[in-house]
């Protein structure tokens, strides 16, 4: 595997595709740049998801992450791309991401873009005494 910044996510089969089970990576080292001036925005990528057939391959995560560390985005548009690529790679029954951007000019930015497989339904959840 490459160790180089890659725009190729790898996946693996599903070890349990018959259950709604959710898997939760946080990627505290996001870098873009910001289109308007060329200075490096930070964030934290939180994903959560829940696999159908296939999983992301950390790894290639993380190659894939590194990658736009020399491009220029809106932090709405770089969410938003990110979802779409993971969801084009592992078609999940579900995923959100959450992108958690630093302080820029006293200004903080969450951007959280989900995606639903429309013949999904998500779990009632259990609450325990």
């Amino acid at each position: 595997m490459s160790t180089q910044p890659s725009k190729e996510l790898e996946t693996f089969d599903n070890p349990q595709p018959g259950r709604d089970y959710t898997i939760r990576i946080d990627v505290p080292e996001f870098t873009c740049l910001c289109p308007k001036t060329g200075q490096p925005d930070f964030a934290t990528l939180h994903l959560e998801y829940v696999p159908e057939a296939k999983c992301v391959e950390l790894k290639a995560l993380k190659l894939y992450v590194w990658s736009f560390r020399d491009e220029g985005a809106f932090h709405e548009a770089v969410t938003n791309r990110i979802l779409d690529d993971l969801v084009a790679a592992t078609q999940p029954r579900f995923m959100r991401l959450t992108a958690k951007f630093n302080v820029r000019g006293g200004i903080y930015t969450t951007v959280v873009a989900e995606h639903r497989r429309a013949d999904w339904q998500p779990p009632v959840a259990v609450n325990l005494p």
